[in-house]
Formats: structure tokens, C-alpha cells, sequence
């Protein structure tokens, strides 16, 4: 499928068919996609957990408020974040570039971060907000659905996922096959209220 198909196409499915799996394969595929996503600094601060016990799942679909897409769908990822990414051997990220790429970037890693909490929550968001678009793509392209989630609570997920102290959730995003049609669209406000030209 053409990646401005995919665009249009994909919908918000919260019916999923049990009973269809995604393949090995197919599970590789989208994580490539995350795995190409782009991060500032290249630091891949991502941190993806793919949830397949049902004993997990149902956990966790009580703390998404009993929502049946956390238990109905192939897969489900919880999209979460590194918020210390790029304090962790950040010369890592570079090790294949030239020496005066590494010798440039590495340090303004640790400058850029060090001083800024809420730089390092800002970052962590927005590569997870890149990182599932991605994915939700891949798996339209694929003939999937999915279902971005925003609706559950962190403090239980981040339990019952064991949630390192210094990582943070962005969101929970199920994919599989739909059982039924997503519902119909709620419209669009109008472009003079999204963009502009130049300054607001």
C-alpha cells in the first residue's frame, strides 16, 4: 500500500478478531519500522514492550478501563521512554561515524539534556509519538489496524509492567486484524485553525 494510502486508511479499530496472530515475521517487520524511526541526537530512547501473556493482558486491560481492544487484539505495544537515554554510554549512538562526527555530537548530547528535566520529558515524547506513527503505518501498509491508546491509567500500567524509575509511558497501541469497522469519522476543523503562514 502507498504510504499516502496507508495515511488515509488508517483508522482507530477497538474490535479486534481473536482469533487472527500476527506472524513472527510480520512482528519483526514492525519493529523495524520503530527501529527506523528518527530520535534527536540519534539516542533511540524508545523503549518498547510487547505484551503477549494473557495473564498480562487482561491485567492490563483493567487498567486501560475495560477496554476489550488491550485483550482482543494479535499484539499489543506499550510505547514507553528512556528519559536517561542520553546520559547512557551516549558515544554509542555515533560509534559508527567518522571520529570528528563523534568528537562534535557526542558531547552536545550531555549538554543539550543535562540541565533540562523537562527537555528530556519533551524528547521522550515526542520520539514515541514518531516511533508508533511509524508502526501504525507499517501495519496499515500491511493490511492491519490498529488502535492508539491514551485511555488507561499510567500509575497501574507502570506496575504492572514493572516500569523502570526513569522510563516513562507515552502510550499502548493494539494491532491486529478488525472484527468490526472503526466508527465513522468525527470531522475536521477547519485549515485556517491548523495552519499558517510565516507567524500566527
Amino acid at each position: 500500500m502507498h504510504t499516502l494510502q496507508a495515511i488515509k486508511d488508517r483508522r482507530s479499530v477497538k474490535h479486534f478478531d481473536q482469533d487472527y496472530v500476527l506472524s513472527d515475521e510480520e512482528e519483526r517487520i514492525l519493529m523495524d519500522a520503530i527501529r527506523k524511526s528518527p530520535t534527536s541526537f540519534n539516542i533511540q530512547n524508545w523503549r518498547i514492550l510487547i505484551v503477549k501473556d494473557p495473564a498480562q493482558r487482561k491485567k492490563l486491560r483493567e487498567a486501560a478501563w475495560g477496554q476489550a481492544q488491550v485483550e482482543e487484539a494479535s499484539h499489543l505495544f506499550i510505547f514507553c521512554a528512556d528519559l536517561k537515554a542520553w546520559d547512557k554510554d551516549p558515544h554509542r549512538y555515533w560509534e559508527e561515524a567518522p571520529k570528528d562526527v563523534q568528537d562534535y555530537l557526542v558531547p552536545k548530547i550531555q549538554s543539550f539534556y543535562a540541565p533540562h528535566d523537562c527537555m528530556q520529558r519533551d524528547e521522550a515524547m515526542r520520539s514515541i509519538g514518531i516511533a508508533s506513527q511509524s508502526m501504525m503505518l507499517a501495519a496499515k501498509s500491511m493490511g492491519y489496524d490498529t488502535c492508539p491508546m491514551i485511555g488507561f491509567d499510567p500509575d497501574d500500567v507502570a506496575k504492572i509492567i514493572n516500569l523502570p524509575d526513569d522510563h516513562v509511558i507515552g502510550l499502548i497501541v493494539t494491532v491486529g486484524k478488525a472484527a468490526k469497522p472503526p466508527r465513522s469519522k468525527g470531522g475536521y476543523i477547519p485549515d485556517e485553525e491548523v495552519f499558517f503562514t510565516d507567524s500566527f
